[in-house]
C-alpha cells in the first residue's frame, strides 16, 4: 500500500525535484553565514494554533499567550497563561525550539478540541502577532473560505511591511487555502528527508519550500511524543531556520529571508 503524503509534497520528492543555478551573489551566501552559531536569541515567534504545553520538555519556557474568543460586545483577549487543547501546537513549538532553542515563544490560541476554529479569530490573532510586534507567526493552519480571502491578504500585505515573516503551511488537501497562497508569506509543504535542516525551493505556485513534514517525531500532550505526518509541522521547520537567522541578522526584510531561503535550499545552491 503506498504511503499517504500530503498534497503539495509530490515537488519536493527526489525523483521530481528541479535542480537550479544559485544567482549571483547569492550564490556567496552560505548556512555559516546565515544562521550559524545562532540560537534565535530576541526573536519573537508566535505559535497561531490549538495553543502551548509549557510543561512540555521539548518546549519549555512560554513567553505569553493570548485567547482570542468572541463575547457579547466584541472580541476577547485573555492573556493568562492556558493548555494545548489538541497537541498541535506543542508539536510546532517544540520543532522551533528544537532549532532555535533560545528563542522567545507566544502561544495564540485560535484551535479548539476539534482542531478547529472561526475564520474572524484567526484573523484577530493574526492582526493581534503583527501589532505585537512578532518578528515570526508559524500558521499551520489556514481557511479555504474565499470570503476571508480579502482580509487575510490584507494582513498578509500587513505583515510584511512590517518584517514579521508568516511561515504558512500549505493545505493537506489539493486545494488552495490562506494565507498560504499570497506571495507575501513563506510557503511550505513537505518532504520526507529527515533532517531537519534540509529544505527545497519550489520556482512553481503556489508552494514555495519543502521541509521535513514526513514520518515526523513531534512534542505531543501529556509529556509524549508521537510521529505524524502533515504540511503543518514542515512550516515550522523552516520558521525554526528563519527565526535562527533572524537571531544572528536581526531586521532583515521579509523578501531577503526569502532570497537566503532560496539561496540555501538543497536543490539551488551550496550549503557549506
Amino acid at each position: 500500500m503506498k504511503a499517504w503524503r500530503p498534497a503539495y509534497s509530490a515537488q519536493f520528492a527526489a525523483d521530481a525535484l528541479r535542480m537550479l543555478e544559485p544567482i549571483e551573489p547569492l550564490d556567496t551566501i552560505t548556512a555559516e553565514w546565515a544562521w550559524g552559531g545562532s540560537n534565535g536569541k530576541g526573536v519573537r515567534v508566535a505559535v497561531i494554533d490549538s495553543g502551548i504545553d509549557a510543561n512540555h520538555p521539548a518546549v519549555g519556557n512560554v513567553n505569553g499567550y493570548v485567547v482570542i474568543t468572541e463575547g457579547p460586545n466584541g472580541l476577547l483577549y485573555d492573556t493568562q497563561p492556558h493548555q494545548d487543547l489538541f497537541g498541535h501546537g506543542t508539536a510546532c513549538a517544540g520543532i522551533i525550539r528544537r532549532l532555535a532553542p533560545e528563542c522567545e515563544l507566544y502561544s495564540v490560541r485560535v484551535l479548539g478540541t476539534a482542531l478547529t476554529g472561526q475564520g474572524v479569530i484567526f484573523a484577530a490573532a493574526l492582526h493581534w502577532a503583527i501589532e505585537q510586534g512578532m518578528h515570526v507567526c508559524n500558521l499551520s493552519l489556514s481557511t479555504a473560505r474565499k470570503d476571508f480571502f480579502a482580509v487575510l491578504h490584507e494582513l498578509a500585505d500587513r505583515a510584511y511591511f512590517r518584517n514579521t515573516a508568516l511561515v504558512c503551511a500549505a493545505n493537506n488537501l489539493d486545494v488552495p487555502s490562506y494565507p498560504s497562497v499570497y506571495a507575501s508569506v513563506i510557503s511550505v509543504g513537505s518532504h520526507d528527508v529527515q533532517d531537519p535542516y534540509l529544505f527545497y525551493y519550489n520556482p512553481e505556485p503556489p508552494v514555495e519550500f519543502g521541509a521535513l513534514g514526513i514520518d515526523v517525531r513531534v512534542a505531543w500532550l501529556e509529556g509524549r511524543s508521537i510521529t505524524t505526518t502533515g504540511n503543518s509541522f514542515a512550516a515550522p521547520h523552516i520558521a525554526g531556520i528563519v527565526t535562527k537567522i533572524l537571531g544572528k541578522h536581526p531586521g532583515l526584510t521579509v523578501f531577503q529571508l526569502k532570497s537566503i531561503l532560496r539561496a540555501l535550499s538543497m536543490n539551488v545552491g551550496r550549503r557549506v
